[in-house]
């Protein structure tokens, strides 16, 4: 961090660590105090039709996303080299497949937040932290899609693994390459601060549902459904009594 100004140190350097320290002590503390609050508040009682299509397509193309910014992020470019992908092949690839993990995540968004605010038992359960999450998590995904779709895809394309990448791994390291991140364009540095901000609020928005999910179900025991229909109850012995005396056997 030799020769970074102050603000280049306190918002590449400092907030980053705030942020995961949130997010670490945050889930703890919800999780130990507020374990009935832990869920998403299904509105499905409320609304079926949107929720059908919203929901899927925004969690769908959010794991996409995540896998994205996974193998973008953590994964070095000499390792992609190393097994014959050049640049512009994995540019290419990156930002077709990029571009269509954010399109999905902005549908979703739209179809959800449409939802939210055109039905009006939906839009009574909503919270100030849900429309602020759903705002911001927006914000992301248009910077999203500008970078990936009209720089990388459509446009001249920038590597930003040579700055965002670099700065990103350094963290978990302890030496923070803050020059790094500070030579990338603004939208990049933009998308980052964002990100970080999505970071600190999660554990106390819907998003901890994220860490709910029901994995166990793969190895649970099947489930006996029993018919709705009705039927006369078997009844013991051939008399057709539907009494007996206690002690007096079958």
């Amino acid at each position: 961090m030799t020769g970074a100004s102050g603000l280049e140190i306190f918002w590449w350097a400092v907030i980053p660590y705030v942020a995961i320290a949130i997010f670490v002590v945050g889930h703890i503390w919800r999780y130990r105090y507020d374990q009935f609050g832990w869920t998403t508040r299904s509105t499905e009682l409320q609304e079926k039709r949107w929720l059908r299509w919203g929901g899927p397509i925004f969690h769908y193309a959010t794991f996409l996303a995540i896998a994205g910014h996974v193998i973008g992020i953590l994964i070095p470019a000499s390792w992609t080299r190393a097994i014959g992908i050049s640049e512009p092949v994995y540019r290419w690839f990156s930002a077709s497949a990029g571009t269509v993990a954010v399109v999905g995540v902005l549908v979703g968004i739209a179809i959800l937040a449409g939802r939210r605010i055109l039905v009006a038992r939906v839009r009574a359960t909503t919270s100030p932290v849900d429309w602020f999450i759903l705002i911001v998590l927006l914000i992301e995904v248009v910077f999203g899609l500008v970078m990936t779709t009209g720089i990388n895809l459509l446009g001249s394309g920038y590597n930003y693994r040579t700055t965002v990448s670099v700065w990103f791994r350094s963290l978990f390291a302890g030496d923070p390459n803050v020059h790094a991140i500070a030579s990338a364009p603004v939208l990049y540095q933009i998308h980052v601060s964002v990100a970080w901000l999505i970071i600190a609020a999660w554990p106390f928005t819907r998003l901890v549902h994220a860490w709910s999910a029901p994995v166990w179900y793969m190895w649970r025991p099947f489930v006996v459904y029993r018919s709705r229909r009705a039927s006369r109850p078997t009844e013991p012995g051939t008399s057709g009594r539907r009494w007996r005396r206690i002690g007096v056997p079958y």
